[in-house]
């Protein structure tokens, strides 16, 4: 895309109106479209580390995109930083509890509402990882970041992906310009992360010609100024001659009638961002505004809320820089007992443990905006996963560090460091909780590995005699020490050699991963859905082993090596603990324990202790 004609073109209509239009529109989208310079993808990289394997051909080398694409980038980030910089007041936003009017007008004014809506319905029509690099701005208020994201991320996102093309071209122009605001209504009073138990009701009318909807959000983010939301509600199929009840996903005017928004919440954090409860009193809604088929809108929900986790990846490390630029000039001008702050090791240990957040944090979410990018349908739903979970716990732990660099001024609200704290906290509940997220991880993995598993069973028992030896051979050689060699490095190694020791480990921390997974799938079968703290090791250590290897895939500069093998190394022996809990009987393991007194204080609904003054004898 030629930035600068948009910029012309932008120029040439007011608030409100899209960038392309008429014969300018048509002339625009001859324009030759940005090309990822990557292949197809063939096979899952995250679900193959489960099988104690690395799928070069997925991370190395590290996505990169055309030139043609970089100076877009370039020129594109050049306005929206500035309008953050200059026009945005985040603390004013974060007292009143409101994003002002003619903020939300500039940002429609820069294309922000749009930025993933294909340019021929009026949107920019962004790669995602063009979308991922502007996260990194606007992550910078967490009001505007969710507003935004609840937009386009998630509120329209069902159209886009899963509507037809009437659908589209009714309701993407306007979404696209911001003229209308959307929003994505799932969760309900009585159902969270439980989304399949939701109890909206959308019943056909006699005529067959609308649906009547019934029922209450809660929690809905743009809720009290979406024109367009998409709704999931349950509806009556009938497969093979029997009804059941499905969840079906309808698109929603609030100019239908019956809709009413509840009192905005009073939030902890990203408090200038509307969050409220959304009732549906007997709305009529069309029957073509169904998207995808009636009793499929459970999957259209999961796709919509996995396609755009890995966004929080950049969000993280954008504000993470930020936070780093400040506190650095801090640390390096606040003196304490003739020091300077950044000449103690325990503050020095700080800005190195913001930094490889902030480096990896990135490193994820651009590979997996590259993997997403490349032709196909790519499903990165568990990289996405893994990315929303270490980049919030990541950008959770960070934060507090800047705090307590700056001691009791990060506590104040003369500086942003509380503000950040407080908006921070949501990343690690919404989008999936990482509780939720974790037994994804874990299951989904555990679940490919099992079916790999089960039919090179089934073809032993067939009589596959190399299959059987080369399984056994592997398992010798595991059981002897034997060196692991996943061809990272050496000859035709895909690794730079200033990162081969961290290769290394890593093809050591995949082998025994995979022999784990493994045994844990031999003792439990499917009860392992229930063995949850033995699915968050899982999903822990899956983590830091894609975490890792994505960073070891990046070019070779000195601060990267860096920051890329320190980071290896702590990950290199928390996965060895994280594995050795795993073992059966194994000494390190206190689930048993865990769940005792877990039991035990949930019993009593309280602290079951006595007062260390209380008297015992």
């Amino acid at each position: 895309m030629n930035l600068n004609r948009l910029l012309v073109l932008s120029k040439c209509v007011g608030v409100g109106k899209r960038l392309f239009a008429g014969n300018a529109r048509k002339e625009f989208l001859l324009l030759q479209r940005r090309a990822v310079k990557t292949h197809s993808r063939n096979l899952a990289y995250a679900k193959d580390l489960f099988l104690g394997q690395v799928n070069k051909a997925e991370v190395f080398p590290y996505p990169e995109i055309g030139n043609e694409e970089v100076e877009e980038i370039n020129q594109l980030v050049a306005p929206v930083e500035r309008f953050f910089s200059e026009e945005v007041d985040s603390a004013k936003i974060d007292h009143e509890a409101r994003i002002p009017p003619e903020t939300l007008d500039g940002l429609k004014e820069l294309g922000l509402f749009g930025m993933q809506v294909p340019e021929e319905y009026g949107g920019l029509g962004l790669s995602n990882t063009m979308y991922a690099r502007l996260g990194e701005i606007t992550a910078l208020d967490g009001s505007i970041a969710v507003t935004l994201a609840a937009h386009q991320a998630i509120g329209l996102k069902g159209i886009l992906i899963a509507g037809n093309e009437a659908q589209k071209q009714k309701y993407l122009p306007k979404l696209a310009s911001g003229e209308h605001v959307a929003a994505f209504c799932l969760t309900e009073p009585g159902s969270g992360s439980d989304a399949a138990s939701i109890q909206t009701r959308a019943t056909l009318s006699e005529d067959g010609k609308h649906y009547l909807l019934n029922g209450s959000k809660f929690w809905i983010s743009n809720g009290g100024m979406a024109d367009i939301m998409t709704v999931f509600a349950r509806t009556e199929v009938v497969e093979d001659g029997v009804k059941k009840d499905k969840i079906s996903a309808f698109i929603v005017e609030r100019a239908f009638g019956g809709i009413t928004s509840g009192k905005p919440e009073d939030k902890l954090g990203i408090r200038g961002s509307n969050t409220c409860e959304v009732s549906f009193d007997n709305v009529p809604v069309p029957v073509e505004n169904v998207i995808g088929e009636v009793g499929g809108g459970f999957k259209v929900a999961m796709n919509i809320l996995n396609s755009g986790r890995f966004s929080m990846g950049s969000a993280g490390a954008g504000m993470l820089k930020k936070l780093i630029e400040m506190t650095a000039e801090y640390a390096a001008t606040r003196k304490q007992f003739n020091k300077a702050l950044s000449e103690f090791g325990m503050i020095q240990e700080k800005f190195a443990v913001m930094a490889m957040n902030a480096f990896v944090m990135e490193s994820m979410a651009y590979l997996t905006a590259g993997m997403l990018d490349r032709p196909g349908v790519p499903d990165c739903s568990l990289e996405a996963a893994m990315v929303k979970v270490f980049s919030s716990e990541g950008s959770w732990i960070c934060v507090s560090e800047a705090l307590q660099i700056l001691g009791g001024l990060g506590f104040t609200k003369n500086y942003p460091y509380e503000r950040y704290l407080r908006d921070c906290r949501i990343l690690l509940i919404f989008e999936g909780t990482n509780e939720i997220l974790r037994m994804y991880v874990a299951l989904t993995g555990l679940q490919y590995a099992g079916k790999v598993l089960t039919g090179k069973i089934k073809e032993m028992k067939k009589g596959n005699i190399g299959l059987a030896l080369g399984m056994m051979g592997k398992k010798l050689k595991n059981s002897l020490g034997g060196t692991v060699d996943l061809g990272l490095t050496g000859k035709d190694g895909v690794v730079h050699p200033s990162l081969a020791e961290s290769a290394k480990k890593f093809e050591q921390n995949v082998c025994l991963f995979g022999s784990t997974v493994e045994s844990l799938l031999y003792r439990y079968g499917k009860t392992i859905v229930d063995e949850q703290l033995v699915l968050k090791r899982v999903a822990d250590v899956l983590i830091n082993l894609a975490s890792r290897s994505i960073s070891i895939g990046l070019r070779n500069h000195d601060h990267e090596v860096l920051l890329a093998n320190t980071f290896c190394s702590d990950a290199f022996f928390k996965n060895n603990y994280l594995m050795a809990q795993l073992q059966k009987h194994s000494p390190e393991n206190d689930d048993a324990n865990i769940k005792k007194i877990a039991k035990e204080v949930l019993e009593k609904r309280a602290y079951v202790c006595s007062h260390p003054l209380d008297r015992t004898f």
